[in-house]
């Protein structure tokens, strides 16, 4: 099984100089190999495969000398990672590849050779650079990726070999889950996301939104008025746009650190974890949902659940998007027609139950979600069999 560890570098000037050559260097190809693919595919209707553009590495460092400051299988991962981006393409997984700029974060990849020591790491012509090693690597390293992000720190994402095959699910297509979700060695848990409170689950928890932009946004705003005033070009636009940049980073930071330490929780206390399938990149267009609904990250929160459960053995499952969750009584099973945003209770016509309306969404999604696991089927079934 694979994992990554992401640590700090803290590289000296030298090494920095180096980095920002090999950064540069790598930018370059990637440049250079794309528009190569796209004016041969406009020539003969063909494109070019990482070998193609490989094979013309020894002939750009005769003619370009500074590629060789760069480590050269540095040079031959951009090839490979191009390659990738037009597959994931060409399977509707990303957008067409675009050139990259000098501007924002930048980053190479070593596929080998790069050895894990107590508090530093040692790469191929960089020597040891210092890093804040917080959790002991072990495994086989297959890939580091050193990045610089806009405020100017440096990191290293190690991805690690450990030898250990991914745990199988407990559970089994056709267990029968009783009604309340409880099974032996652990529970199910329905999880709502919202904006007043971030996580609703069917136990009847809620955690509230942090809203870390709103914290932050004063302050923000002082920062980007000073970034604003300052002369195009000049050194103290590029001080005052790094001011901005370790804002938005101190947001980030929070934002991530609140959604690893919830989902990790969810993932330890749960056995099944049932969540809704947001469409997220839709909700947005809502103008004035769209600035809460972009800072609250629902996507990087379903992501780390996902991953956790996946190496726990637990089990993750997402519910249809268009499944009533708010709109079903999870009693009877009766759907009301409409219920607008702003009612937050409703009591049930048929059987006279009071609902908090994002319980009873968790429920509903809860009991969706062990339904899926049982019958092998996203097929909405609202039909309670006696």
């Amino acid at each position: 099984m694979r994992k990554a560890i992401k640590v700090r570098l803290y590289p000296n000037s030298q090494q920095e100089q180096l980095l920002a050559q090999s950064f540069g260097n790598c930018r370059w190809l990637w440049n250079y190999g794309l528009n190569l693919i796209n004016q041969t595919y406009k020539e003969t209707g063909k494109g070019l495969s990482s070998y193609d553009i490989k094979k013309q590495i020894p002939s750009l460092k005769k003619e370009y000398e500074w590629l060789k400051l760069t480590y050269s299988q540095c040079l031959q991962q951009v090839c490979i990672n191009l390659n990738t981006a037009f597959t994931n393409f060409f399977q509707k997984r990303a957008k067409y590849p675009k050139f990259k700029s000098k501007h924002g974060k930048q980053s190479i990849q070593y596929p080998q050779n790069v050895e894990v020591k107590e508090n530093s790491l040692k790469f191929p012509k960089l020597g040891e650079i210092k890093a804040v090693i917080h959790r002991p690597i072990k495994g086989s390293v297959k890939t580091v990726t050193i990045s610089k992000n806009t405020c100017g720190e440096y990191y290293a994402s190690i991805l690690v070999e450990d030898g250990k095959e991914q745990p199988p699910p407990h559970l089994r297509s056709g267990y029968i889950f009783p009604s309340g979700g409880e099974r032996e060695g652990g529970k199910a848990v329905g999880i709502d996301l919202g904006l007043n409170h971030f996580v609703i689950t069917s136990d009847g928890e809620k955690s509230d939104n942090p809203r870390w932009m709103d914290r932050h946004e004063k302050n923000l705003k002082i920062k980007q008025q000073q970034l604003s005033r300052k002369q195009k070009g000049s050194k103290n636009r590029g001080k005052a746009r790094k001011k901005v940049a370790k804002v938005h980073k101190k947001v980030a930071s929070c934002r991530e650190d609140f959604l690893h330490k919830l989902s990790r929780s969810l993932v330890e206390e749960n056995q099944v974890i049932a969540v809704e399938n947001l469409n997220v990149k839709g909700m947005v267009k809502n103008h004035n949902l769209a600035k809460a609904i972009s800072q609250v990250g629902w996507g990087m929160f379903c992501t780390m659940l996902k991953y956790k459960a996946e190496q726990e053995g637990k089990m993750y499952v997402e519910v249809d998007r268009f499944f009533p969750s708010s709109k079903t009584c999870n009693v009877c099973l009766n759907q009301v027609d409409s219920l607008p945003l702003d009612v937050r209770s409703w009591t049930c016509s048929n059987c006279k139950t009071t609902h908090d309306r994002d319980i009873n969404a968790a429920i509903n999604i809860r009991d969706e979600g062990l339904r899926i696991i049982s019958c092998g089927t996203r097929d909405d079934s609202l039909v309670r069999q006696g």
